[in-house]
């Protein structure tokens, strides 16, 4: 398949990325796979070269977090581009669904596919809420529209993504999807969640979750100061303060997003109110 890329971001997960790259090169459309590495110090880049040559692979030198998928979908040479995690793999077919869906619908900038969480298939509760989502979208869509998603499962317009720029250079990776989808709604294009565009995920138990509760609660304000009308803004500060006090991740992630106050602030672009309405639906509904 010369419609869709796949690119993985990667950093010192190498053991799980190469049982990843086995699952993907399996694939029937046998789609371009890009892996971009984040500065690992366990060999990554050389073993993927070893085991797959025809890989392509980017070693960064320093871990750009969430962005470094800007540098995959930048050399990809296909109109769309799929993500994965590398511990995460898309069905045989997800994708040859996928560049059908993008065909007709050519206002949809991301579509989101069904996550199957370990051996168990259980399904991921993000895809449930966007199943049940209450949003719309004045022009047809091959599912039910969306304001998020999860990055481990998403196929995304490679001009779309690049006319937006992309994820966040200063996001970590962990919640960055809400970013990035206000941003492709706000350049007009529409996002939908596809039932029948399936991938697998089994969670690496490589995780910090003490330094990632403090990026998700860094980079939520930075959305909120960025994105969104000041009375939410002030509003959703005001409750990350108080939860400070007593959780000290939560403490950490509020004192890092205060120190680049000045810097964000400086880059603030408020929604427009058809954007925000779409987003007072959500939090509403949810």
């Amino acid at each position: 398949m010369q419609d869709c890329s796949i690119v993985v971001v990667t950093r010192n997960r190498v053991d799980t990325l190469l049982w990843t790259l086995d699952k993907l090169s399996r694939l029937p459309e046998k789609p371009p796979l890009i892996v971009v590495d984040n500065a690992s110090t366990d060999g990554t880049p050389e073993r993927v070269r070893q085991h797959f040559p025809e890989v392509t692979v980017v070693a960064l030198s320093e871990n750009r977090a969430c962005s470094a998928r800007n540098e995959g979908v930048r050399i990809a040479q296909t109109p769309l581009v799929s993500f994965c995690d590398d511990d995460s793999f898309w069905e045989p077919g997800a994708l040859t669904k996928a560049v059908a869906y993008f065909k007709h619908y050519p206002h949809l900038g991301v579509l989101a596919g069904k996550v199957l969480v370990n051996e168990e298939e259980t399904v991921d509760p993000v895809c449930d809420a966007m199943q049940n989502s209450p949003l719309t979208d004045p022009r047809p869509l091959p599912g039910p529209a969306i304001l998020g998603f999860v990055c481990c499962a998403v196929v995304v317009r490679k001009t779309a993504f690049l006319e937006v720029g992309g994820f966040h250079r200063r996001f970590a990776i962990a919640g960055e999807e809400r970013m990035f989808s206000v941003d492709m709604r706000t350049h007009g294009w529409s996002l939908a969640y596809a039932d029948d565009m399936v991938a697998h995920h089994y969670p690496s138990q490589q995780r910090n979750y003490s330094f990632r509760q403090q990026n998700i609660t860094r980079d939520t304000l930075w959305y909120y100061w960025l994105r969104r009308p000041w009375y939410y803004a002030l509003r959703h500060t005001l409750l990350i303060h108080r939860a400070s006090r007593s959780d000290a991740d939560v403490r950490r992630g509020y004192r890092t997003a205060l120190k680049a106050l000045p810097s964000i602030l400086k880059n603030r672009r408020v929604v427009p109110p058809a954007v925000e309405e779409q987003i007072l639906k959500i939090e509403s509904f949810y």
